[in-house]
């Protein structure tokens, strides 16, 4: 089941966050993290849950933006599925539902950045596998 995730429920994205982002800290500070500094600019948490586990198997966390080059569209910052989880479709579930929700929020485009490497192998097949393509690279550098 796919449910959105309020302030006061994000601890329950924390399982899944923390095997994509393991410096994130505590559960308590994750939670804070988002709530308190995220959540204002319009970031938004969505979970995957199953019947026998109070906390998300997956979750993806994503906001709505806008640019001159790409018009309004959806950026999810964040995708990931618990190991015990992985390989049940959890994950593509929750693109579909971020898709659905773009098209509803009427954006232009579904964007993400991943990184390389064969650890990625399966998340970059899912991204092909939902007709998503490579359009640029992102670059960045420490200040």
């Amino acid at each position: 089941m796919i449910r959105e995730l309020q302030a006061g429920a994000t601890h329950l994205a924390y399982k899944a966050m923390s095997e994509l982002r393991p410096d994130i800290g505590l559960e308590s500070v994750f939670a804070e993290h988002v709530d308190n500094n995220l959540r204002p600019e319009g970031y938004r948490l969505v979970g995957f849950f199953v019947k026998e586990d109070t906390y998300a198997a997956a979750v993806a966390g994503f906001r709505i933006v806008h640019m001159l080059a790409w018009g309004q569209f959806m950026y999810c910052d964040d995708l990931s599925t618990r190991s015990a989880h992985r390989g049940q479709g959890h994950a593509g579930q929750l693109m579909d539902w971020m898709i659905d929700e773009a098209k509803r929020l009427h954006c232009d485009g579904f964007h993400l950045d991943s990184g390389l490497g064969p650890d990625r192998a399966d998340a970059h097949r899912l991204y092909f596998n939902k007709r998503m393509r490579i359009s640029a690279f992102h670059l960045m550098r420490p200040v």
